[in-house]
Parts: structure tokens; C-alpha cells; sequence
């Protein structure tokens, strides 16, 4: 089953934003501004969902 390239690179896309929201999380926590730290958090959960229907999608497409 061959992928799309489009399909690869909005994974790569939200990998590299989990790996960017992760990050900051910490990086908030240590600076305790715990508001940002919810906010980036939400973020990296919403992003879990969002790959999931990426893939989903290129697999049926493909």
C-alpha cells in the first residue's frame, strides 16, 4: 500500500508540532506560568485526534 506524499508530510507536520508543544509545556511548567502549560497541553491532546483521522484518511485514499 503506497502513501501519498501529502499524507507524509501533514504527519510529519503534526509530529513536529507535538514535539513543539511538548516543549514549551515544560518549559512553561519549570517557569510555573501553569496557564500556558494547560494551554500547550490541550494542544498536544487535540493533535493526537488529528493524526489519527490523517492516517484514517490517506489509508482508505490510498
Amino acid at each position: 500500500m503506497k502513501r501519498s506524499w501529502l499524507g507524509v508530510i501533514l504527519l510529519s507536520l503534526v509530529l513536529l508540532l507535538s514535539i513543539v508543544f511538548t516543549q514549551q509545556v515544560v518549559n512553561a511548567f519549570f517557569y510555573e506560568k501553569y496557564a500556558r502549560v494547560l494551554l500547550f497541553a490541550g494542544g498536544n491532546v487535540l493533535l493526537f485526534p488529528l493524526s489519527l483521522w490523517i492516517y484514517k484518511r490517506e489509508k482508505d485514499w490510498a
